[in-house]
C-alpha cells in the first residue's frame, strides 16, 4: 500500500487553561489585556500543571524595572524534597522592555491595576493573562447582578412557553 501523499496533521490542543480569576471580572472593568510569561522553580511548574493554582487574590505590580506577581498561591508540590519553593513567594513576569514601561504607566494613574485573569500552558511554557483594571464601585456590582437575573428570568419564562 502506497503512503497517504497528504497526512492529516495531528491536532494538539495550542494552550491548556490551569486556573481563572472569575472573581477579576466580577471586582474590576478590564480595559486591556496582556500576556507575559512567568519565572518558576521547578517544583512549582511541577504544580502547575496539576493543576494546584489559586489566583484570587493575587495582583501585579511594577518595582525595580520589572513587574512582579504576588500573592498567586501555587501549592506545594507532593514529591518535592526540602527544596520545594514557598506557596505565595513574588514571581517575575517575562515582559518587553516596551510593555513593561507602558504598564508602569497605566498603573500610576488613579485607580487601575494589574490583575491576573487566567493562567495557562502555551507551548510547554506557562503564561498569566495580565489585565489592566479598574475597580467596579458597589452599584456597578448590583446593576451587573441585576441584569444577569433579570437574563435568567427570561430564559426561564422562554424555556416554559416552549414546553
Amino acid at each position: 500500500m502506497a503512503k497517504n501523499p497528504h497526512p492529516q496533521p495531528k491536532e494538539k490542543p495550542e494552550t491548556k487553561v490551569i486556573a481563572l480569576n472569575r472573581k477579576a471580572y466580577y471586582d474590576y472593568n478590564i480595559l486591556e489585556v496582556v500576556e507575559a510569561g512567568l519565572v518558576l522553580k521547578g517544583t512549582e511548574i511541577k504544580s502547575i500543571r496539576e493543576g494546584k493554582v489559586n489566583l484570587r487574590e493575587s495582583y501585579a505590580r511594577p518595582e525595580g524595572g520589572q513587574i512582579w506577581l504576588f500573592n498567586m498561591h501555587v501549592a506545594t508540590y507532593h514529591a518535592g524534597s526540602v527544596h520545594n519553593h514557598e506557596p505565595t513567594r513574588p514571581r517575575k513576569l517575562l515582559l518587553h522592555k516596551n510593555q513593561i514601561l507602558q504598564l508602569a504607566q497605566q498603573t500610576d494613574q488613579k485607580g487601575l491595576t494589574l490583575v491576573p485573569l487566567k493562567l495557562y500552558i502555551k507551548r510547554h511554557r506557562a503564561k498569566v493573562e495580565l489585565g489592566v483594571a479598574q475597580g467596579k464601585k458597589l452599584y456597578d456590582k448590583r446593576r451587573v447582578m441585576a441584569e444577569r437575573e433579570a437574563r435568567q428570568e427570561t430564559q426561564r419564562t422562554l424555556k416554559q412557553h416552549r414546553e
